[in-house]
């Protein structure tokens, strides 16, 4: 008797459980499509901007002056160091960071042309 008590408590807790976790990630969504925070990031994720340069720039160790032999020298350093470490959240960062730092100087080498 007892056991079925305490079934049927853990089955009707469950359930209101899920719903109102399911009522609160439906109301989180409606509050970031209302500030836009959605659609900012599906533009960021649409451009490939999914860091800004600065923070590229921090990620590699790198400056505004560095030439594109460094960055790559830094890249491959880091990249070869989080391959041997297995942190593959790290070795993705490196990676996030070249790309956008590739594109910002492609973008100002055709600038300069």
């Amino acid at each position: 008797m007892a056991a079925r008590v305490l079934a049927s408590l853990f089955v009707m807790t469950s359930g209101i459980i899920a719903r109102a976790c399911t009522q609160a990630y439906r109301q989180a969504l409606a509050n970031a499509s209302k500030t836009g925070v959605v659609h900012e990031a599906a533009q960021k994720i649409k451009r490939g901007l999914i860091i800004s340069e600065p923070e590229a720039r921090q990620i590699l160790g790198v400056t505004e002056k560095s030439s594109w032999d460094e960055v790559i020298k830094k890249y491959d350093t880091l990249f070869q160091r989080n391959a041997q470490n297995g942190s593959f959240y790290l070795q993705s960062k490196v990676h996030r960071a070249k790309e956008c730092l590739e594109a910002a100087y492609q973008k100002n080498s055709t600038r300069s042309v």
